[in-house]
């Protein structure tokens, strides 16, 4: 398949070479784009540069020569990146954009596709860009998110994402650069609605994979998602998104991927939970970070922040770090007072 809008070769800076980041790098160098992705491990670093490959992450890809790897950023190379994409796990973004402050270039264009909630700050990705670079650079970011499995997309899959923006051209040159006949973007003005669903479906699909582990079935799980999407969506609008954001490809359409699928990190650590394995075991043996594990900490504040109602999110906190057995949780969940299904505005 070709790209459907070819453009000429940009300066790239990916940063994290996690599933998501290889992917993402893999995509755009396939492209002829000459991209640089940063991480933290000499030996991965090296094996890409080397041998391309990622021997930690998508280890069956033959990554693009145009892809390399570096453990070190030179403020020459920041200064002549043009779009850099974050897809850093969420709780050590803050860190590694301290270390880049000043040094972009200020015409960059920031991707943000890392997802969750900082549990200190309570702030999604997209603020903890504003707070940590500025005004300037954060005119200039757009978040990237939607139904896509890394190895999918590093398969050229067929896959569809959104990109969001307060400035409706740079969404549009995000989606240029991205945009291929196996990997369609499409543009929002909402990106607080698109981070919003990206961070939470993750803690939804954690009780999705519960439930499945359970032995529950299709009932259940319709349920279980159609009353997820709304508590999202609660959520969302107390944050002051549009709830149409939520019917998209990075509400139902990523929601339904997350809490459906064995691929899913976050479906998996439920599911292990639900068949009665300990937390402790399950992520020692996950191989790969679950955001809705510590998103659900910051979600459960955030939305006792908010005062709005959220029963499976405040249930999924409680089995994670509240000693709440998971058939307590399901209890406390389906035996709720009787309520309307939907309200506007959404309540």
């Amino acid at each position: 398949m070709s790209n459907a809008h070819p453009t000429s070769p940009r300066e790239i800076l990916v940063l994290g070479s996690g599933n998501f980041g290889t992917c993402l790098a893999q995509h755009l160098a396939h492209q002829g784009h000459r991209v640089l992705m940063w991480g933290r491990s000499q030996e991965l670093a090296r094996e890409i540069n080397e041998h391309h490959r990622n021997p930690r992450y998508l280890a069956q890809i033959s990554l693009s020569p145009s892809l390399t790897a570096t453990t070190e950023l030179l403020d020459s190379q920041l200064a002549h990146t043009r779009f850099l994409i974050l897809a850093l796990p969420t709780q050590s973004l803050r860190q590694v954009l301290r270390t880049l402050k000043s040094k972009l270039n200020p015409q960059c264009t920031i991707v943000c596709a890392s997802k969750g909630i900082e549990n200190e700050s309570l702030s999604f990705p997209y603020y903890i860009i504003r707070a940590e670079l500025g005004e300037g650079l954060f005119a200039r970011t757009a978040i990237l998110s939607g139904p896509s499995f890394a190895s999918e997309v590093a398969e050229q899959q067929p896959t569809a994402v959104s990109v969001a923006a307060k400035d409706g051209e740079i969404a549009r040159s995000i989606q240029e650069l991205f945009h291929t006949s196996f990997f369609r973007v499409y543009t929002t003005l909402d990106p607080i609605g698109l981070e919003v669903a990206g961070a939470l479906k993750n803690v939804i699909a954690l009780a999705s994979g519960a439930a499945s582990g359970l032995g529950f079935q299709q009932n259940a799980k319709a349920a279980l998602l159609a009353r997820g999407i709304a508590e999202i969506t609660r959520i969302g609008v107390a944050l002051g998104a549009d709830p149409l954001t939520f019917l998209g490809l990075g509400g139902v359409g990523d929601l339904f991927l997350t809490c459906t699928s064995e691929k899913s990190r976050n479906f998996t650590v439920g599911y292990r939970l639900g068949k009665g394995e300990k937390l402790e075991t399950v992520l020692a043996t996950l191989g790969s970070v679950a955001e809705g594990v510590s998103t659900a900490r910051a979600a459960f504040a955030l939305t006792t922040q908010l005062k709005v109602d959220a029963p499976i999110i405040h249930e999924v906190y409680a089995v994670l770090y509240q000693g709440v057995t998971i058939k307590d949780a399901l209890f406390n969940l389906l035996n709720r007072e009787m309520k309307a299904e939907v309200s506007l505005p959404y309540k």
